[in-house]
């Protein structure tokens, strides 16, 4: 039986293209450094990401703990939106792994009040404050929503100007760079020191994400990556999906959000279901309901058991998220089933 399964993009399948090239691919030993299909992609993905470096990682969580353990020190402190996934969807890492704590300035929907991040930047001349060292921009934000242009470049001269780097948490950066009309990924890039970017979520990649960023800063990132058991042996087999993923996919990632505007509207016809149409900028729909709570438990399960694999209720919000492997029929399903339970007595 074929799901709908619409509770994250990092449920893809492979392409046959990847699938193809991951059973060709030439392949050698990461920790020896001699794997050349993952020279190739680090190389590749330096240039689009336009880093003089970089480097693969497992996941964009490692990736994020590569960049604070390069870029910081034990106590040095953090500049990050409060609801952004390092500080809440990483498990604590932050503090685990870095020894680092988090400053939340102004912010809404991931983008933070330029000010306010101004008035964050401590620096190292009060022995009682922790200085911060680093700013994080998430973009696109984990909440639907992106992050301007004119916003990340008044965040990164803020910070430069106060000698603070910025990390740039883009997890579904081409996505952020399809609602922003961008073409080339650099316009974003430009207004950060690293970047890390999955290849596993809209992009199709099995595995992995990159982090990229000025040589120096990179080659102490792959030290944290082996810290953290991160050293891989044949990853090219890997690598070579993940080339597919940034030469031949990121270009329709924008066929996701229109299939998600799509499927917001419909939802938000429904009686008693409400999008949250300022964060529906990506592949994202988010929304309440009028729901009780004997029938927000059951929504989940009934779903599956008419084909569809959703999320339930999280802190109020219910969320889907469309991707390569659904269609527009697909969300014209999913649709007349939420309308077909939320009419349920």
């Amino acid at each position: 039986m074929r799901y709908i399964d619409l509770r994250s993009d990092t449920v893809t399948q492979p392409t046959q293209a990847m699938r193809d090239a991951m059973a060709t691919a030439v392949v050698g030993d990461d920790v020896f450094d001699d794997d050349p299909t993952l020279h190739e992609l680090e190389a590749y993905a330096a240039e689009r990401l336009g880093k003089e470096a970089a480097v693969f990682v497992t996941s964009g969580m490692q990736g994020n703990a590569c960049a604070l353990l390069a870029h910081t020190r034990r106590g040095d402190c953090v500049i990050i939106d409060p609801h952004s996934h390092i500080a809440d969807h990483e498990a604590g890492s932050y503090a685990q792994l870095s020894g680092v704590s988090l400053r939340f300035p102004q912010s809404v929907n991931g983008t933070m009040n330029p000010d306010s991040v101004r008035a964050c930047l401590t620096d190292d001349s009060d022995v009682q404050v922790a200085p911060a060292t680093l700013v994080v921009v998430e973009n696109a934000h984990s909440s639907g929503a992106v992050v301007s242009l004119d916003n990340m470049r008044d965040i990164y001269q803020i910070a430069h100007e106060n000698g603070v780097a910025v990390h740039l948490d883009g997890a579904r950066l081409f996505n952020a760079a399809a609602a922003l009309g961008v073409s080339d990924v650099r316009e974003l890039t430009q207004y950060c020191d690293t970047v890390m970017c999955c290849l596993s979520k809209g992009l199709c990649a099995p595995v992995g994400s990159i982090l990229a960023g000025p040589k120096a800063l990179i080659w102490r990132a792959r030290r944290a990556r082996r810290i953290l058991g991160g050293g891989m042996r044949q990853a090219g087999f890997l690598a070579a999906a993940g080339l597919v993923a940034l030469r031949d996919m990121t270009g329709r990632v924008k066929e996701d959000h229109e299939n998600a505007a799509h499927l917001g509207a419909l939802l938000d016809a429904i009686d008693g279901v409400h999008i949250l149409r300022d964060r529906l900028d990506i592949d994202m729909v988010f929304f309440t309901t009028d729901w009780d709570t004997d029938k927000a438990a059951r929504y989940p399960a009934w779903m599956l058991e008419h084909g569809i694999k959703v999320t339930g209720c999280m802190g109020g919000e219910y969320r889907m998220v469309c991707h390569h492997d659904i269609s527009r029929a697909d969300c014209e399903q999913t649709a007349q089933l939420v309308g077909a339970f939320a009419a349920e007595g």
